[in-house]
């Protein structure tokens, strides 16, 4: 397995915008940087066992080792020596609604979870900061045996802090790059699931991410199993309020799909234009299994994010389907990687991408299918958007086959706005800002339609907005 990722790193490089400033006094932060004593006081901080700590001073050491990943334009404007690696909201966590302040309330009502619940939605975690501020699972899904807890709570528990140390960083290892390395050492938050054998889920999961601090990292771990036969859908919204400095989120998704598991893995961010978002996402696919990625990414300054599916078992199979607008200032790269390991596994890559007012968007992907992973197919599909002159789109395919007993395919096209579409539209009475509008979110209908109700709705008006320049 070391050996393919490496051939994977040889042929391929490695919701919301609320505008207001908190201050500083609303958070604890330890001091900016990376040294052994930093990362022992996060350590302290968050109570970890003696293996957690340990392996946090190895990450770190090998986080020092290691070179910036030669990732493209923009990265240069970020300086560890300026981010927070550990800030923690006054809020306590809190499982019951009635207990969650009312600044956290608004923003789970612009996402729309307040009203989800009452139509009773299974879980929904929020981390602010560095911190899990609300946790709720209902009764019926505990009933099932599915376990969602944050993480720090799931590292420490008796009955799963075993199964966390299985299987943390694993999939994703420090060696993997500089700043999988910086997640290691300086991880916080996030959440741990685990989906017994057989269960069906029928309501999804929720979890929320927000960094509120300015000068401030996000390491949130993202840990989840699924067992045989198990079902699962898991949705990931992530936001940023704007701040003329910069914030870091690195957070890391290891995702397991045991035996004829199905895990649909749904993401929409809308970081701040201030942001260097350098996430990693990475799933484990056994044998019959499946794994989806549906992904949306409307904001940060910088993007780089591959989520990578290692298609281990025979009949492994993996989608992925993602929408990006770029506007102004940013530059999102943006893909996925499919790693065939198994005979008859398949995998099917759909992406979108819009750029507006000079804004970057580049699809990159990596298809690698190993001599074992006869009868294999792959299909890669990628759509780009352009608004202006000004913009940018750039396709950057990777691919290796080891065997000729393969079906492999990749398509690629890039355009722009049919002016007889709009010329129709206008005809009709619509206005030429509210036509474009729809064009563009007609084009990334493939990723909104695979979202539940109330994200579909959010990813629309975040189209919206990006178009009329209000985000």
């Amino acid at each position: 397995m070391a050996e393919i990722k490496q051939e994977i790193k040889d042929i391929n490089r490695d919701f919301y915008d609320f505008r207001y400033e908190e201050s500083e006094n609303d958070f604890y932060r330890i001091e900016s940087g990376l040294t052994p004593d930093i990362i022992e006081k996060i350590s302290d901080e968050k109570g970890d066992p003696q293996w957690m700590r340990e392996f946090r001073l190895k990450c770190l050491d090998i986080y020092n080792k290691l070179r910036i990943p030669n990732w493209g334009p923009g990265i240069e404007g970020l300086d560890m020596e300026k981010i927070a690696t550990y800030v923690r909201p006054k809020t306590q966590m809190s499982g019951k609604w009635e207990d969650v302040p009312d600044d956290i309330k608004q923003t789970f009502e612009k996402l729309g979870i307040p009203e989800a619940e009452r139509k009773s939605l299974a879980g929904v975690g929020a981390q602010y900061d560095s911190e899990l501020v609300y946790h709720n699972v209902q009764n019926e899904v505990a009933k099932q045996g599915v376990v969602y807890l944050g993480f720090e709570e799931a590292l420490k528990s008796k009955e799963w802090g075993p199964m966390v140390q299985e299987y943390f960083m694993t999939l994703i290892t420090p060696q993997d790059h500089k700043f999988a390395a910086l997640h290691g050492a300086a991880w916080s938050g996030g959440s741990f699931v685990y989906v017994p054998k057989g269960v069906h889920l029928s309501i999804p999961l929720q979890s929320y991410f927000r960094l509120n601090a300015k000068g401030a990292g996000q390491f949130e771990h993202t840990l989840i199993i699924v067992d045989e036969g198990a079902d699962l859908h898991f949705i990931e919204g992530c936001s940023a309020p704007k701040y003329n400095e910069a914030n870091l989120h690195a957070g890391a998704v290891e995702l397991f799909v045991k035996k004829n598991a199905h895990l649909r893995y749904s993401t929409i961010e809308n970081w701040s234009k201030n942001m260097y978002n350098l996430n990693t996402k990475r799933a484990k696919v056994e044998e019959g299994g499946k794994i989806e990625w549906i992904s949306g990414s409307f904001g940060s300054h910088v993007s780089y994010l591959f989520p990578e599916s290692d298609l281990v078992g025979r009949g492994a199979s993996a989608e992925f389907t993602g929408v990006t607008f770029a506007g102004h200032g940013q530059s999102l790269d943006t893909g996925a990687k499919m790693v065939h390991l198994a005979p008859n596994t398949s995998s099917v890559i759909t992406t979108k991408s819009i750029s507006k007012d000079g804004g970057e968007s580049y699809y990159r992907s990596a298809i690698y299918i190993d001599k074992k992973a006869k009868g294999s197919k792959a299909s890669v599909s990628c759509e780009s958007l352009m608004l202006d002159p000004r913009s940018r789109s750039d396709t950057i395919p990777a691919m290796q086959i080891m065997t000729d007993d393969c079906d492999v395919g990749h398509e690629a096209k890039i355009g722009r706005i049919s002016g007889d579409a709009l010329f129709y539209l206008m005809s009709r009475g619509i206005p030429e800002d509210d036509a474009r509008s729809m064009i563009v979110s007609g084009f990334a209908n493939p990723v909104s339609k695979e979202l539940p109700l109330e994200y579909a709705v959010e990813m629309n008006n975040l189209i919206r907005l990006e178009m009329k320049g209000q985000l």
